[in-house]
C-alpha cells in the first residue's frame, strides 16, 4: 500500500498515541520533583512520531531511512527511561501504565525495523526521483520478477532416465 501523507502511517499513528498516553503519564504527581525525567520522556516521545514526519516528507529513501533509525532511537530511549521509572520507589503506582507504555514503544520499534529492511532492499530511490521512467521500470520489473516466481513455482524437470549399463571399467 503506498501512503501519501505521513498521517495515514500505522507506525505514526501508534507513536502519536505513544506520546499522547506518556504525557497523560508525565502529568501524575510523581512528576512533580523530576522535571528533567518528565521533560526527556515527553521529548523523547514526541520525537518518534516527529522523525517518522520529517524522513517521510524528505522525499529520498536514505533520508527516509536516516530519519526511521533516528525515530526508532527515540523509541529505545522511551523504553530506557520506562525501565528505570519500574526501578524508582516514588513510580511504583505507575506500574501498569509503565508497562503498557513500554509495549507501546516496543510495537513502534519493531514497525519500524520492519519499514526499514523493506526499504533497503527497494530499488526505488525515493519520492523525489521517481519519475515517470524510473515508475515505468519498476513496474516493468516486478511483472518480470513475477513471471519468473510463477515459472519456477510450476516447472517440474522431468526425471533423468537412468544411465545405460556399460561393461567398461570406469
Amino acid at each position: 500500500m503506498t501512503y501519501k501523507r505521513f498521517e495515514d502511517l500505522p507506525v505514526w499513528m501508534e507513536a502519536i498515541v505513544l506520546a499522547e498516553r506518556v504525557y497523560v503519564c508525565t502529568q501524575d504527581e510523581a512528576f512533580v520533583r523530576q522535571r528533567s525525567l518528565q521533560d526527556q520522556l515527553e521529548r523523547a516521545a514526541v520525537s518518534v512520531s516527529n522523525n517518522i514526519a520529517e524522513g517521510f516528507e524528505r522525499g529520498t529513501t536514505p533520508e527516509l531511512l536516516t530519519f526511521l533509525y533516528i525515530a526508532r532511537g527515540s523509541a529505545g530511549e522511551v523504553r530506557s527511561m520506562l525501565c528505570l521509572m519500574e526501578r524508582l520507589e516514588r513510580f511504583r503506582h505507575l506500574k501498569s501504565q509503565i508497562s503498557d507504555l513500554k509495549s507501546k514503544a516496543e510495537s513502534c520499534s519493531r514497525q519500524l525495523r520492519a519499514w526499514a529492511g523493506n526499504l533497503q532492499d527497494s530499488p526505488i530511490e525515493g519520492q523525489r526521483r521517481l519519475n515517470t521512467a524510473t515508475q515505468s521500470n519498476f513496474e516493468r520489473q516486478k511483472k518480470a520478477d513475477a513471471f519468473i516466481r510463477t515459472l519456477k513455482a510450476n516447472f517440474k524437470p522431468a526425471p533423468f532416465p537412468n544411465p545405460p549399463k556399460s561393461d567398461a571399467p570406469v
